[in-house]
């Protein structure tokens, strides 16, 4: 069975949201809001599909892609309760990526 119960942002995660919020707000006002709204409902749509992403390595957290903007989210799946580590542009080097502590 895939999905969770509940679902955990942390404050790494909700800091990449709102870094990502100011960046698309700056291009055209309510871009940011719209950003918001469309990563929130690929969060929440964890409570269905977590568990089906591509698992990375070392860490052992999943990686869901987001559905409207080049993001991806990165989360832990501990029973049911999923754990969001960060929300990344996908556009970055990947090198970047193995910068996080937590990724």
């Amino acid at each position: 069975m895939n999905g969770c119960e509940s679902i955990e942002i942390t404050q790494a995660a909700q800091d990449d949201l709102l870094a990502a919020y100011w960046f698309y707000e700056h291009q055209q006002a309510g871009i940011g809001a719209y950003f918001l709204n469309s990563l929130y409902a690929d969060i929440d749509a964890l409570q269905i599909s977590a568990g089906v992403h591509i698992k990375i390595q070392p860490s052992g957290a999943f990686r869901s892609l987001g559905s409207r903007f080049p993001f991806a989210i990165y989360y832990l799946l501990e029973g049911k309760k999923a754990t969001v580590l960060a929300v990344l542009d996908t556009r970055r080097s990947p090198e970047w990526l193995r910068e996080r502590p937590s990724l």
